[in-house]
């Protein structure tokens, strides 16, 4: 049996972080599914200024990137209506977490992506604002 891998995020600017979680997430099932907070979701979770790009743009960034099987978009703060319905094999979350606050870790085999230090949406958006 192959095994499905779920992560999931806003991925609203991608960044060199958000590329070697999707590379560690392919390398541990033969399909994987990136779920993506829907826009209204974004805003609620990081404030009115955001996402900077929609949820129609987010999707097909991720689909261009060959880690990536597909991408579901869910309209909850979190994805957990979208994984009972996905019923991965594995979910993986980055290194800003830990096993007990991720949402589905006690339905589903759950792994930590070690976090990538310098690398974050927020941080970039600062500098931009910078100059």
């Amino acid at each position: 049996m192959s095994k499905v891998v779920f992560t999931n995020g806003c991925f609203d600017v991608l960044h060199h972080g958000h590329f070697k979680l999707l590379e560690f997430c392919s390398n541990l099932g033969a399909k994987l599914i990136v779920g993506i907070n829907s826009d209204a979701s974004v805003s609620r979770l990081k404030g009115p200024d955001r996402p900077v790009n929609n949820q129609n743009v987010r999707k097909f960034n991720l689909e261009c990137i060959r880690f990536v099987d597909e991408v579901v978009v869910f309209e909850e703060d979190t994805p957990l209506e979208k994984m009972k319905l996905i019923r991965p094999d594995i979910i993986v979350k980055g290194g800003d977490y830990d096993v007990d606050s991720i949402v589905g870790s006690d339905i589903f085999d759950t792994r930590i992506f070690k976090y990538v230090y310098g690398f974050s949406t927020t941080k970039q958006l600062k500098g931009i604002a910078r100059g």
